[in-house]
């Protein structure tokens, strides 16, 4: 079985991978694969500096992500761009990590799930949702000022669309136990659907 779990960016997809891991699924981070693997090949770092300019390599030679951000979030064109180098090697990998295990159940974290409309590589697609003013707090928490918090969440769908398109739905307001409770409420509705 392949989750794919989306939501805003702020809402806990994360908190909620993490606690399917915790239940004996692999799980799968889509950004942490683009920041520790994609953004790491010596192809990709080109592109992106002959695209940018050097000054998006750190010191170290590895991607200033924080520079290319303030780059692409600022331009919806070369945001297309960035999804158009990244993803494909990003798409790679996903399927040799699922051909290498393909009876274990997958909890995969997708950023894009529905905007990218990947739907189809995912048995049961499951959205982490919030209120737009917890979202923006739990951003700001992270040290994002609000006016970037906001410019990041309208690069998105918007967060009730999602609803809309997701099979099942976390609602991410509570408490660590109120989540817990539906992630495994969750898995014993999922037998019964499979």
């Amino acid at each position: 079985m392949i989750l794919g779990i989306t939501g805003g960016i702020g809402c806990g997809k994360s908190t909620a991978a993490k606690m399917f891991e915790s239940r004996g699924f692999q799980r799968l981070d889509l950004d942490a694969m683009v920041r520790d693997d994609v953004l790491a090949r010596a192809e990709v770092k080109a592109r992106l500096a002959e695209r940018f300019g050097a000054e998006v390599l750190a010191a170290d030679g590895s991607v200033d992500r924080a520079q290319v951000a303030r780059r692409v979030f600022a331009e919806e064109a070369e945001l297309r761009w960035l999804e158009d180098l990244t993803h494909p090697p990003l798409f790679e990998l996903l399927r040799a990590r699922f051909a290498e295990q393909p009876d274990d159940r997958w909890a995969v974290e997708v950023p894009l799930l529905f905007e990218k409309k990947l739907e189809n590589w995912f048995d049961f697609t499951v959205c982490v949702a919030c209120a737009h003013a917890q979202q923006l707090a739990r951003l700001e928490q992270r040290g994002l000022p609000h006016a970037l918090a906001e410019q990041r969440i309208s690069k998105q769908l918007p967060l009730a669309r999602k609803i809309e398109l997701a099979d099942f739905v976390l609602w991410n307001e509570g408490s660590l136990s109120f989540l817990q409770d539906q992630v495994d409420q969750l898995l014993h509705t999922l037998p019964m659907v499979c």
